[in-house]
């Protein structure tokens, strides 16, 4: 089968299993978007969101940062030292100062909320702008807030995204999804998946070529 038959026959969106505040998402993605720029046709995001501090979350939702998860000191500088080289290798500059103290899930909810009553496309716009917002500007995509300004500067309404922040049903729809990737064996992310084949962590823009197109 030619390369072109197997793109027609299995053409389908790559799935990204991410949490926002993981800045190995936010490269991963800059390593899609530059194998995006290789492509001649638009291959589309299904974003399945994940929630990294789950086992610090508290039974109302809130973070317990008290908790220990097993990453110290150490974790975090070798972390660091990993995102500084890939931060190399792909060109990106980022700021790392306000991750570790926000908790994505605000955002989570608000972006799965356009995920599913928007097109794609306004989920892209609005997905990017609270990437940019936190790897970038430096703001806390946490505060509702944010979130509201975010959409108007896409063209949503910022009240409907305050409401849906602040939806208990909406929120435990998010809730269910991150169960629903633990169950689907996603331990780390980023996770890429195209069909049964996956790809963990902020792999280089050729290892997704190979991902999505078998070569």
């Amino acid at each position: 089968m030619s390369d072109t038959e197997r793109e027609t026959e299995t053409a389908r969106p790559i799935g990204i299993y991410s949490d926002y505040v993981c800045p190995f998402c936010y490269l991963g993605r800059e390593s899609l978007a530059q194998y995006q720029r290789e492509r001649d046709e638009r291959l589309e995001i299904d974003w399945y969101p994940f929630d990294l501090r789950a086992d610090k979350r508290r039974p109302d939702g809130s973070i317990d940062h008290a908790v220990d998860d097993g990453k110290d000191e150490d974790y975090f500088e070798q972390a660091k030292q990993n995102v500084e080289r890939l931060q190399a290798e792909y060109g990106v500059e980022m700021s790392l100062d306000l991750s570790r103290e926000v908790d994505s899930l605000p955002a989570q909810v608000a972006s799965f909320y356009v995920k599913e009553t928007y097109p794609y496309e306004r989920w892209l716009a609005f997905d990017e702008a609270i990437l940019d917002a936190l790897w970038q500007d430096e703001r806390d995509i946490g505060d509702a807030d944010v979130l509201a300004d975010l959409a108007g500067d896409v063209d949503l309404d910022p009240g409907e995204i305050r409401d849906a922040v602040d939806d208990e049903q909406w929120r435990e729809r998010v809730t269910e999804r991150f169960d629903a990737a633990r169950r689907e064996g996603v331990t780390g992310v980023p996770t890429f998946t195209y069909g049964e084949y996956a790809a963990r962590g902020a792999v280089p823009p050729e290892h997704l070529r190979r991902l999505v197109e078998g070569n």
